[in-house]
Order: C-alpha cells, then sequence, then structure tokens
C-alpha cells in the first residue's frame, strides 16, 4: 500500500511516456499485428518491451541522480553525441508528428461524421487547438490532464478486451490462409512493429526532459527507487496495453478477410465499425472514446515532447547552459513544430503509411544507436557506482544493441536491394 501511494504521489513522467506511446504502436501497429497474423505476435511485443526498457530506464536514472536531462550528458560525453542526437530529432520530428495527427484528425472525422472536410483541415484545428494547451498551461496542465485520461484510457480498453474475448473470435472466412510470418512483407511488418513498440527509442530524452521539468515544478526530486517505480508502473501500462490491442485485433479480424487500409480516415473507420460489429452497435461509442483517446492523448504529449527536445538541443548546441532559454523558446518550437507538420500534411497528402514508414524507418535503424548513447551516461563518471545499473540490466542493454542492431542491418540490406 504505502508502494502504491509513493507511485501515485510521483506520478508525471512515467504517465506522460505512457500516454505517448500508446497511440500508434498500440491502435495501429498492435491491432494489425493481431488482425493479419494472429497470437503469434505477441511474441515480439514482448522481446521489444523487454529488449527496450534498459534504453528508456537510463533516460529517468540519469536526470535522477544528476538532475540533469539526458541530453545535457550527449553534451558531456562529447560534441559527436550531441549532433548525433540532433540529427535523430530532425529526422524523427519531420514525420511523426504529423503521423500521429493524421490518424487522431482521421479518427475525429470518423466518430462525429464530418463530411465535406479535408484530413489536413482537421489536423489543423488539432494542432492549433494543441499548441494554445501546450503555451498556455505547459508541462503543469498536460500532466494534469493526462492524470484524468489516461486511467479512463487503461480500464476502457480492458473492459472492450473482456468483452472481446467474452464474444469469441470470428470464424475465418472460406479459404483462409495465414500469412507467412518471415516472408519479406512479415519481416517488414516485423521491423515496423519492433521499432515501434513500445515507442521509439529516442523517447528516453523526452522521459528525461519531462522528469526535469516535473522536479522544477515539485520542487522535491525523489529518490532513485521511488522514480523508478513510478517509470515501471507506467512501463508496464503500456506492454499491457499492446496485448490488449493484439487481443482485439486478433479476435475481431484474424481470417475474416478484411484488409486494413494505409489511409487515417479508412482505418479509423474500419477499426471502429469492426469492432462495434463483433461486440454490438451499443458499444459504439465507449470505443469511438477509448481510440480517440489513446491517439490524441499521444498527439498531445508528443508534440510536447519534440518541442521541449528540440529547442534543448539547439541550445545545448549553442552552448548555453541556462534553462531559462528552454522557457523563454517553448512556445515559439511548439508553433514552429505545427507549422512543419501541416506542412508535412500537405505534400504527403496525408497519407499514413507513407508518413509513419518514414518515422519508423529513421527510428528503428537508430535504436541501437541511441540505447549505446544512453548506456555510456548512465556508466559515467557522473554516477556514483551505487547508482549504476546493476550487471543483469547491463547485460540485457548490449543483448537488446545487437539484437536491434542486426535487425537494422537486415532492414537496411532489404531496402537497398
Amino acid at each position: 500500500m504505502n508502494k502504491l501511494k509513493t507511485v501515485i504521489k510521483n506520478l508525471g513522467p512515467g504517465l506522460l511516456f505512457a500516454s505517448m506511446a500508446i497511440g500508434t504502436s498500440h491502435l495501429v501497429l498492435s491491432t494489425k499485428a493481431g488482425a493479419q497474423y494472429g497470437w503469434l505476435m505477441v511474441i515480439p511485443i514482448v522481446i521489444a518491451n523487454i529488449l527496450k526498457y534498459p534504453f528508456f530506464e537510463f533516460g529517468i536514472r540519469y536526470t535522477n541522480v544528476t538532475g540533469k536531462s539526458i541530453i545535457e550528458g550527449y553534451r558531456n560525453r562529447g560534441k559527436g553525441y550531441l549532433w548525433l542526437y540532433a540529427f535523430i530529432t530532425l529526422a524523427t520530428s519531420i514525420a511523426t508528428p504529423a503521423a500521429l495527427c493524421s490518424i487522431t484528425a482521421g479518427l475525429f472525422i470518423t466518430i462525429f461524421g464530418i463530411q465535406g472536410v479535408s484530413i489536413t483541415t482537421v489536423a489543423l484545428g488539432l494542432f492549433v487547438f494543441n499548441s494554445i494547451i501546450l503555451i498556455i498551461g505547459k508541462y503543469k496542465l498536460l500532466e494534469a490532464m493526462l492524470k484524468f485520461v489516461v486511467p479512463i484510457l487503461f480500464v476502457a480498453l480492458l473492459a472492450t478486451t473482456v468483452l472481446v474475448i467474452n464474444k469469441g473470435a470470428i470464424t475465418p472466412v472460406t479459404g483462409f490462409e495465414a500469412p507467412k510470418f518471415f516472408d519479406e512483407m512479415g519481416v517488414l511488418f516485423l521491423i515496423t512493429l519492433i521499432g515501434w513498440m513500445p515507442t521509439a527509442v529516442e523517447g528516453s530524452s523526452w522521459l528525461s526532459l519531462w522528469t526535469v521539468e516535473k522536479y522544477k515544478i515539485s520542487k522535491k526530486k525523489p529518490s532513485l527507487n521511488e522514480a523508478l517505480q513510478e517509470f515501471n508502473s507506467g512501463y508496464l501500462m503500456t506492454a499491457i496495453l499492446a496485448i490488449f490491442f493484439l487481443i482485439i485485433g486478433s479476435t475481431t479480424l484474424f481470417g475474416s478477410g478484411v484488409e486494413l487500409s494505409g489511409n487515417a480516415v479508412t482505418f479509423s473507420d474500419q477499426v471502429i465499425q469492426i469492432f462495434t460489429t463483433h461486440i454490438g452497435s451499443w458499444a459504439y461509442v465507449f470505443i469511438a472514446v477509448a481510440a480517440f483517446a489513446t491517439m490524441y492523448s499521444t498527439c498531445l504529449t508528443n508534440h510536447d515532447a519534440i518541442a521541449r527536445v528540440s529547442i534543448d538541443v539547439i541550445s545545448k548546441i549553442a552552448g548555453d547552459k541556462k534553462e531559462s532559454v528552454s522557457r523563454k523558446y517553448y512556445s515559439i518550437s511548439v508553433i514552429i513544430l505545427s507549422v512543419m507538420s501541416i506542412v508535412v500534411l500537405y505534400v504527403l497528402a496525408a497519407n499514413m503509411s507513407l508518413i509513419l514508414g518514414v518515422a519508423t524507418g529513421v527510428s528503428f535503424v537508430l535504436a541501437p544507436v541511441v540505447g549505446y548513447m544512453n548506456l555510456k551516461n548512465v556508466m559515467s563518471n557522473e554516477i556514483p557506482k551505487a547508482d549504476r545499473p546493476n550487471l543483469n540490466l547491463q547485460i540485457l542493454t548490449y543483448v537488446g544493441i545487437f539484437f536491434l542492431s542486426l535487425l537494422a542491418v537486415y532492414y537496411g540490406w532489404m531496402v537497398v536491394f
């Protein structure tokens, strides 16, 4: 009971991480994994969450012990680390917010039955709304909103999963053959799923900056164990919900012969209609709200994170060590990110698959590099030996780096040849 009270008191970075992660990788990729390949895909989902755990945990560990963001740790390791992370941030920030907002806009259009309005127009409205929330409320309002949204989302998805299981799996259509798991399409999907599960590895710096902001606002820093307990609760939630979405996709779609669309609006409509057809029309509002809350919370936290990280990277490259730089230019960063994302949506015609493919591809290939950079931070002289990761966590980190490196090389070979 005391541990639970401590976790609730320290809620913040782990909660935002869960909100940010429970989005595209869950609603889209986990659902598709179950729909196309069935229960078998639970294996890569679990493996991805285990192997990537240290990469994210190090973001909390470094900041809690040093009081600095992990981006400052990159600079302390050498300018090369910082410039490499700047490139990663630029590459992913071009595609990720646009992808998330296009899916969220698609859900909005589907739920409210909007006619004659383009997905880009709705996305523009979402970006404006998000910018207002973040500029006015900043971290404090964001955390307060998510303390309300995320628990409701968890309960809603748990209830949906139970209803789906109780209803039972659909009867496969005549002549249905399960797709091959290790053909070219299967491997590419597997790489996309692992690359984005539970989220992009560079999200460790987002987690670190949220932690810095949390400590500033509360004016109190929890112990390392307390900080890790709060993060672990959020991380465990993301893994469980990924399996929930897999179960829903597998039970309602595997063997149906239905091919999920790459278009944001069509995909959203398909998912909601299929779920309600399987469970009952009475569940439409329940499912629609859960799906929209999933994507909107991710869309909002991602916007805040990339805006926050971008300005922090720029200030560190410029050599400014004052935290006031981040505060002063945060609003400008939020607005610039909105404008840039809208341009991406116009250029790519709101093609969710293309935008998502770019983002996940970059994240996947560079994941082992970021993992290694994070390991170097927490094993540096800035961290007392007693607070460094234990041997088992170090071994798990190297296993994760090795495994993801092999997949990244194979992915590169498939793309080139």
